[in-house]
Order: structure tokens, then sequence, then C-alpha cells
């Protein structure tokens, strides 16, 4: 028997960012984790997001292009252990390869699965893919699912699910509030003479020629001298490299590498604007007060939209350019998007 009673699946830098307060709290209660690290994204360095020092195993499986086949190779590396140590809880978040691969092994196994972040759904299994069909794949067995919110807990009540329903609030938010402090945080800075537009975009639906439309509406809005868009590089070496050969020819458009969590919180707070397909910012800019385009056509995230923080554009050219440039030269635009919220 392992000492640790609950395991914790990691995978993803996301992974590590929302489960970090999670592990603090189950240590605070005295039931200190094992983390299982799959190894999705090689370069996790636990350290990097206040996870360092403590009790460790990994997989040690590579990520692959086939997101199913990761999660099947997953699943086969964690079974044994679970089946040897027979710890009491398994716990995985989100809709990852990682996550799901960790929730197979504990249910072919019959160990207990916690969902961290159950419930959120699109209604469409093409979109995102494979993340929507991963976390209903997790949820219609886990155990236990905590919900972040309460319409998240109602899709799951409306499904069925069998295991036992928590809503928790979202571990994306504590995870912000150890970076920047209490939540909500009033006001935001006064707008500056230069407009920062940042950007991240990583969805799978978002790859190779899809980022076009994306790149040339960020050229269109590059065109103001007082204007500087940041584009923050995704590490995914199918993604990093369109995005430079699209957009490193442009003076007002600047590629950074991926940063740390604090750091990329910080380019948060000094932004006016943000467009991003990710489904972390989608939970931190409302918090924040950080008006955001979601540059994608459906979300599990409506809570941002109906808080008034967040808007859905798309990838469509002139739907990005047309929202962007109104939030960007009308005073008055931008006032309840940038007032911050907890949806």
């Amino acid at each position: 028997m392992h000492p640790h009673l609950v395991w914790v699946v990691i995978g993803t830098r996301p992974e590590a960012i929302k489960l970090a307060p999670v592990v603090h709290a189950l240590e605070a209660c005295g039931l200190a984790p094992l983390l299982i690290v799959s190894g999705q994204h090689p370069a996790l360095d636990l350290a990097d997001y206040r996870l360092g020092g403590r009790a460790a195993l990994h997989l040690h499986c590579a990520g692959r292009a086939n997101p199913q086949i990761y999660a099947a190779e997953v699943r086969d590396a964690l079974a044994p252990l679970l089946i040897a140590h027979q710890p009491s809880l398994l716990l995985v978040q989100g809709d990852t390869s990682s996550a799901l691969g960790g929730a197979l092994a504990g249910f072919v196994t019959g160990t207990p699965v916690g969902h961290v972040e159950a419930g959120l759904r699109t209604f469409d299994r093409a979109m995102p893919w494979p993340e929507e069909g991963n976390r209903v794949t997790i949820d219609a067995r886990a155990d236990l699912l905590f919900a972040p919110t309460q319409l998240s807990a109602d899709n799951l009540a409306l499904e069925g699910a069998p295991g036992s329903i928590h809503v928790t609030g979202n571990a994306a938010v504590d995870a912000l509030a150890a970076v920047v402090g209490p939540l909500p945080v009033f006001p935001r800075p006064s707008p500056r003479t230069e407009q920062r537009v940042l950007v991240t975009c990583h969805r799978r639906e978002n790859w190779g020629k899809a980022f076009q439309p994306i790149a040339s509406a960020l050229f269109e809005l590059a065109a103001s001298p007082f204007r500087r868009i940041d584009v923050v590089l995704h590490p995914n070496p199918a993604q990093a490299p369109t995005m430079r050969g699209s957009l490193g020819k442009q003076d007002n458009i600047r590629l950074l590498l991926p940063m740390e969590h604090h750091k990329m919180i910080a380019a948060m707070q000094a932004a006016t604007l943000m467009l991003s397909d990710s489904g972390g910012v989608q939970e931190e800019a409302p918090s924040l007060g950080l008006p955001l385009l979601v540059l994608r056509d459906k979300t599990e995230r409506p809570e941002g939209i109906e808080s008034g923080n967040m808007l859905l554009v798309g990838t469509a050219i002139d739907r990005i350019v047309t929202e962007a440039t109104r939030l960007l030269t009308d005073s008055k635009a931008p006032a309840a998007m940038a007032k911050p919220a907890m949806p």
C-alpha cells in the first residue's frame, strides 16, 4: 500500500496551475497527495507552479500527435500502479488526454475517481475536439464531480451523471488569487497612451491554415502606430512555427515565448484588451476585469459572456477587427467588460 491516499494526475501546464490550490488544500487537511506526472507537456517543471518538492511519480508518457493514443498510453502506464498501491482516490482535472487516461485507469481498476472542473459543455463533440468528448467520458463514470459553477452542476444533473455533484467554485480563480491577492481587484488601470492587445491561440481547431484569418485580423489591428500586439507563442511544435511565419514581420506585433503563470498574469494586468481561445483565460480575464474576445464559435464557459466580460467573436477577420476596434476606439464601449466579475 502506498502511504499517499490521494493521487493527483497532472500532465499539462493548465492542470498544474489549477490543481496547485487543490494540492495545497489537501495538504492542509493532512492528506498530502502523490502527484502523477504523465509527461504530456514534457518540459513541465512542478516548481514553476508552486508544486515543487512534493512526492511525485513520473509516467514518462511522451506527448503524441494523436490525443486518443496518448490517453490510452497514460491509462496503461497508470493502471498497474493503481492495482499495486490501491489509493483511496484519484483526482483528474479538466479535459486533457492526461485527465482522460488517468480517469480510464481509475475506472478499469476500480479506483474512485474525482473530476475537478466537471460539467463544462459546448454540447458539440467537434468543438473543441477532443476535449468535449474527454470531459463527457470522465463525467459519465466519475465518483466525485466537482463543478465550478451551478450551470456546470445543472449540466451534470440533466445528463444523469451517477457521481456525487459538488459546486466548488473555480480552482483557476484560486490560483489567480495566489498571484494577485484577494479578488476581485478594483479598479482596472487607467488606459495608457499605448494600447496593448494580448493574444493567445492554441486550440487544435485554430492550428495551421485555420490560424491565417486570425493572423490577418491582427495585422489590421496592428496598423495603428499607438497599438502594440503581444502574441504568446504556444509551445506545441505544430502551432508555434505557423505563428512565427504569419506574424513575424509586423513592427507592432511582438512574439513572446511561453511564460510562467505569474508572468502571464502580469501581462494580462498590463493589457488593454485580450484575444484568446484559451479556457483558462476565460476564467481569469473576468476576475481581472480584462475585456476578452474569445476566438471560438462556442464556449463551455458561458458564465463570462453572461457577466458581460467576454464576447464570442469566432475567427472571421471582419468580426475580430470590428469588435476589437470598437473596444479600442470607443472610450465607453469597454466599460462594462472592464468591471471585474466573478462568474
